[in-house]
């Protein structure tokens, strides 16, 4: 099966990309690099051995979509591209529904236009906004968003759920992703973001390279047990290995107009300052941070229950929140200049 990644040199997608080849799919890789990094793609070719064919193309491009569809046959589409800072979406919301809405929709337009019938879309637990009871399931009532980012996923989710009724022979699945984090354990590929990291862990690993002069901690009066945030982190590895997993289950529906979600986590929740201590701890390194006020947009308490991820998809979580923090400090050594 050719399977069409888009934001595909991005930190989910080009593990993903890895995690397709090693299954036997054959990945397609559509990126705007606008926040990625063509290096990547050299990346992925020293974990596989190959070149994947490569469009530096935005998704927002209904032009470009098409004639992509047109050239390549593809079984299938997971679609990673969006803007995903929830600092910044809450600055710039405009931005986010226009970037974030508007290529789900030329996709799936191309899509029907062309005949491929299996999507898998790269959701958020951020849907489910500060759940009023944990840990949240596939059924918990979806709250009002904490931020535009979050809105977009939903409502990304509910226009998916929509088109599968309406276009015959469409599959699809939203996998709601809860808190990425590592690299790949050959640390040849990673998390690199352009400019000035929104994700926790990017930033305590430059911080801890010397990069960045220090963390802040956003938050530390929150209802948990040491005030910080909760989050589930997954390796990404993980996650990649949810996208191969969803791509079986697409397979195996004979039935047209299928839609579901399923949430992608441990099951754990793990407060920031206890994400801080394992990274000190498995990496010996100690970390400069400070506690700041809180973040606009932050929800302060989050993890799956992922008993039907398990079941349905047969996907379990098989790396440690250590291990994912190890992984990550060897790629930034990696790509460190080393003085």
């Amino acid at each position: 099966m050719k399977i069409l990644v888009t934001g595909g040199a991005g930190f989910i997608g080009s593990h993903t990309v890895v995690a397709l080849h090693e299954a036997g799919f054959e990945p397609v890789i559509i990126d705007n690099l606008y926040n990625s990094n063509l290096n990547v793609l050299d990346g992925i070719r020293q974990i596989t051995g190959k070149d994947f064919p490569f469009y530096e193309i935005d998704c927002n491009d209904p032009e470009k979509v098409r004639a992509l569809f047109e050239k390549e046959k593809f079984d299938g589409v997971i679609h990673f591209a969006a803007y995903k800072a929830v600092g910044e979406s809450v600055q710039k919301p405009l931005n986010y529904y226009e970037n974030n809405l508007i290529s789900l929709m030329v996709l799936l337009r191309a899509m029907k236009e062309f005949d491929v019938h299996n999507f898998v879309f790269s959701s958020s637990c951020t849907v489910y906004g500060q759940p009023e009871k944990l840990p949240v399931t596939e059924s918990t009532p979806r709250q009002p968003a904490t931020s535009p980012y979050g809105n977009t996923k939903a409502i990304a989710e509910d226009i998916i759920r929509d088109h599968v009724y309406s276009a015959p022979g469409l599959k699809a699945l939203s996998l709601r992703y809860f808190n990425p984090i590592g690299a790949h354990e050959s640390a040849l590929i990673g998390e690199l973001p352009n400019g000035v990291p929104s994700n926790l862990v990017p930033f305590i690993t430059q911080t801890a390279a010397g990069l960045r002069p220090s963390l802040t901690v956003f938050g530390s009066d929150y209802d948990t047990p040491d005030g910080t945030c909760i989050r589930d982190f997954i390796h990404v590895v993980d996650l990649a290995n949810a996208h191969v997993k969803a791509l079986d289950l697409l397979k195996e529906k004979t039935e047209a107009d299928h839609y579901d979600v399923f949430n992608v986590g441990t099951g754990e929740g793990y407060t920031v300052l206890q994400l801080i201590n394992t990274f000190e701890e498995v990496n010996g390194v100690k970390l400069n941070y400070t506690v700041g006020p809180r973040r606009e947009g932050d929800v302060e308490k989050i993890y799956a229950q992922a008993d039907k991820v398990n079941h349905v998809m047969k996907w379990h979580a098989e790396k440690t929140m250590a291990d994912a923090l190890r992984d990550a400090w060897n790629w930034q050594l990696k790509i460190t200049p080393q003085k």
